[in-house]
């Protein structure tokens, strides 16, 4: 008898032994495996609440800081972070933890929202390399940016999300410090549906929220908001110079238009402010003119001509020329008022008088 053969019903005993246990060490990791998938579908798919997420936020300026106590008088626990600590105070006391970048705060929390001021603000607190809130943020975590910015940028921040395993939104939002503070803002949702979905509860808490489509779609929503503004805080502005020069009471005037076609958000927002001279800042001009730029540039691209945007761009241009960038959108006026050598303070001083800085 050969050797082998002496062997072989141990070997066919050893080989069927072998399949017995591959076959439980598959079945097994399959069944592993499958449970993972389901909690993590289970967990992408839940809303968001205080009991299951934590929340960053980046940039507590004249809206964001509004914002946040929202979300933490909803009962959600908040890292922020922002370049002034000083504008950070009040949300501190109110129970918001801080962090010295937004990398820390994002590795603290599962969404991290940010409102900043301009695009080259957005790419450094999302996108730089070693301290940008994508560097900190674990897998499965959710970028929301909330500035007004390049619709491409959006569009390359899901990119680089997606790459690191998360998911981002752009949801850029309209209603000044108003809509802020009484949670009225509209928010336009760019990004993967299912996600915008699982933040509803979040955006319920700050305004109401549409959602537009793509990346990036968000964006374009906001710039087309932009555009029309401008042309009606240029509408507004021009007919109070008009009816001011024809003698009319300005506080009549705008009760008398209020009710009519004429009536609009930026009428009920900013009519009583212009005739006061308050020129605070509910949106800056300086960011205002940053928002219509990107507009002019995206019309270049389309090869779209909007005459009536870029006269805007240039009054607003005019203001930031004479240092008034600091001020509200209303303050429009001004450049109008000097275009036509009037002004509307009941006192009588020269344009621009009573300014807020």
């Amino acid at each position: 008898m050969r050797p082998w053969s002496l062997l072989s019903p141990l070997y066919s005993h050893c080989r069927r032994s072998s399949s017995y246990v591959f076959a439980a060490i598959s079945t097994r990791t399959t069944t592993i495996t499958t449970h993972f998938h389901r909690t993590m579908a289970t967990t992408a798919s839940e809303p968001t609440s205080p009991s299951n997420t934590r929340l960053g936020w980046i940039g507590t300026g004249v809206m964001g800081i509004s914002m946040c106590s929202h979300l933490i008088n909803a009962g959600y626990n908040l890292t922020i972070f922002t370049r002034t600590p000083s504008k950070a105070q009040s949300l501190l006391s109110l129970g918001a933890h801080w962090a010295d970048s937004p990398k820390t705060v994002a590795s603290q929390s599962d969404v991290v929202l940010s409102i900043v001021g301009y695009p080259s603000d957005v790419r450094h607190v999302i996108l730089h390399p070693s301290t940008g809130a994508l560097s900190g943020l674990r897998p499965g975590g959710i970028i929301v940016d909330m500035t007004t910015s390049d619709p491409s940028l959006a569009v390359e921040i899901h990119s680089a999300a997606t790459s690191a395993g998360c998911s981002a939104v752009d949801a850029p939002v309209s209603g000044g410090d108003r809509g802020a503070r009484n949670a009225t803002l509209s928010i336009f949702t760019g990004g993967d549906g299912p996600i915008i979905e699982k933040l509803k509860p979040i955006f319920a808490l700050l305004g109401r929220v549409y959602y537009m489509g793509a990346p990036g779609k968000g964006q374009f929503t906001k710039l087309a908001n932009q555009i029309t503004i401008s042309s009606t805080m240029v509408g507004l502005c021009e007919g109070l110079v008009y009816a001011h020069k024809a003698g009319l009471d300005l506080e009549l005037y705008l009760s008398a238009i209020s009710t009519g076609a004429a009536g609009s958000k930026s009428l009920d927002l900013y009519g009583s402010r212009i005739l006061k001279r308050d020129f605070e800042a509910g949106f800056f001009v300086n960011h205002f003119v940053k928002d219509l730029g990107i507009c002019l540039r995206e019309c270049q691209n389309m090869n779209l001509a909007l005459p009536g945007l870029a006269l805007a761009q240039q009054l607003y241009l005019s203001l930031k020329a004479y240092g008034e960038g600091d001020l509200g959108t209303q303050a429009l006026v001004l450049a109008l008022e000097r275009l036509n050598n009037v002004s509307l303070d009941s006192a009588g001083g020269a344009a621009g008088s009573g300014n807020k800085t």
